[in-house]
C-alpha cells in the first residue's frame, strides 16, 4: 500500500487523539481540528501512549472499518481507558503522556517469514481462534532479529513460539506510517 500522510495530517490526528483523552478525563471541552479528505479514508490504526518512556496503553484496529479520523478517536479512548494491561489513565497523568499513532496498510498473507522486513513490517499471527499482532516498530525498539520477532508474535497470540511453522498458522504482514507528538508537535 502506498499510503502517506502530510505533517499537517499527522498533527491533526495527534491533536484529535489528545483532545479526545482530555475530554474523557473531564479536563475541558475538546477542540478537534477539521480533518482532511485523506483522513476520511478507511484505515486501520493503533494509538499508543507512553509515560516517562514506558508503555502506558496501546489499542488499535488492524483492519480499517471506519474513516481513519474516527478510528483514531476511538483508539485514543481505548488506549487510555480500556487496555487491560494498565489501569485507567488518571487526570494527573494527562500532561505526562506522549501519543504515538500507527496508521496501517492492508494485510498481506505470506508463506515464508523471509518476506518479513524488520522495521518495515508488523505481523498478525493467527491459528484457530488465537491471534496476536506486533507493530513494525516493536522489533526495532526491542532490538529483535527476525526469529525473535516471529516467536514473540506467536506468544502474543497465546501460541507456542514455533507455532509459525505449522500449516494451520496464518501469517499476515503490514506496514505502518508511525509518528508521535515529539516528531510532529514541538
Amino acid at each position: 500500500m502506498d499510503f502517506s500522510l502530510s505533517d499537517e495530517e499527522k498533527r491533526i490526528l495527534l491533536v484529535t487523539a489528545r483532545e479526545r483523552i482530555k475530554n474523557d478525563l473531564g479536563l475541558g471541552v475538546p477542540a478537534y481540528p477539521v480533518p482532511t479528505e485523506k483522513l476520511q479514508e478507511i484505515c486501520g490504526a493503533f494509538v499508543t501512549l507512553h509515560s516517562s518512556g514506558a508503555l502506558r496503553g496501546c489499542i488499535g484496529n488492524i483492519v480499517g472499518r471506519k474513516p481513519l479520523i474516527g478510528t483514531v478517536l476511538n483508539m485514543a479512548h481505548a488506549a487510555a481507558f480500556e487496555d487491560p494491561r494498565f489501569p485507567r489513565l488518571l487526570p494527573d497523568e494527562f500532561g505526562e503522556i506522549e501519543i504515538e499513532i500507527s496508521v496501517l496498510s492492508p494485510l498481506r498473507r505470506i508463506n515464508d517469514i523471509s518476506e518479513i522486513k524488520i522495521g518495515t513490517h508488523g505481523i498478525l499471527m493467527t491459528q484457530g481462534y488465537n491471534s496476536g499482532v506486533l507493530l513494525p516498530q516493536v522489533a526495532t525498539e526491542q532490538g529483535w532479529d527476525l526469529m525473535t520477532f516471529v516467536q514473540h508474535t506467536c506468544m502474543k497470540a497465546g501460541l507456542m513460539p514455533d507455532a509459525w511453522k505449522k500449516p494451520s498458522t496464518e501469517i499476515e504482514i503490514f506496514s505502518a506510517v508511525v509518528f508521535s507528538e515529539k516528531d510532529i508537535i514541538h
